[in-house]
């Protein structure tokens, strides 16, 4: 186990080639995804009927036997017909008063210490984008790459836009990224929980497996990464 980031002091005046790219759910924010949080949230204040959970429900159903989880995590039904003005704040206010205080010390310390030497910090996540930027406001993290959600004049559609960051999507959102911002993957970071990040693990000299789950232990010591507990 080895929960080490940095190995250098850092040096903040110097605008460094080096990345460093945070997975969410259940790596900076320990247990349950954020959006089902999110989901039991709007349930509770009323935002969301039984009949939208039951929809909900129903689309699982009909796609569980494809043996993937991709349908599920590019369909949004819960926010068919609902409005960006109408959610958005909603999930702002959520993420400062639910998300932010479960935050893992030990990922925020080690985001800062990324921070304090210069190193071009991203939030990488399937989930939606309108979750993720309230928590990268918190953290003072500039770059988000995170699920977008199609919409038209009636509000969101259900459907994410593709890429969809998971697996060998995330790999070319990173990479995008880095030719962008002058990144250097060889010398950067990487922090993942689940197989969805094994691609972006690969990308990066230095990955972290945090919390694993799915098996994803086991295919941390068939890659010789380092595994940390963010409790």
């Amino acid at each position: 186990m080895s929960d080490s980031v940095l190995s250098a002091p850092p040096d903040p005046s110097h605008r460094s080639p080096v990345g460093a790219f945070f997975d969410v759910d259940n790596t900076l924010v320990p247990g349950q995804s954020i959006e089902i949080r999110f989901v039991r949230y709007l349930w509770k204040v009323g935002l969301l009927s039984n009949r939208v959970l039951i929809d909900s429900a129903r689309y699982l159903l009909s796609n569980i036997l494809s043996f993937s989880l991709s349908p599920l995590r590019e369909r949004k039904v819960y926010l068919t017909g609902k409005r960006p003005e109408g959610v958005e704040p909603l999930a702002k206010w959520f993420v400062r008063s639910e998300i932010c205080p479960r935050l893992a010390f030990k990922g925020t310390a080690a985001l800062a210490q990324h921070q304090q030497a210069g190193h071009q910090v991203a939030l990488v996540s399937g989930t939606p984008e309108f979750l993720i930027t309230p928590l990268a406001q918190f953290l003072d993290v500039s770059h988000v790459l995170a699920a977008q959600l199609e919409t038209n004049e009636n509000g969101y559609t259900c459907r994410v836009l593709m890429p969809y960051p998971y697996g060998e999507a995330k790999r070319h959102l990173l990479r995008t990224f880095a030719e962008t911002h002058g990144v250097d993957l060889a010398q950067s970071y990487a922090y993942g929980d689940s197989p969805g990040d094994i691609q972006v693990l690969e990308s990066v000299g230095h990955p972290l497996v945090v919390n694993p789950i799915r098996g994803m232990a086991r295919i941390a010591r068939m890659h010789r990464w380092p595994v940390a507990t963010w409790g």
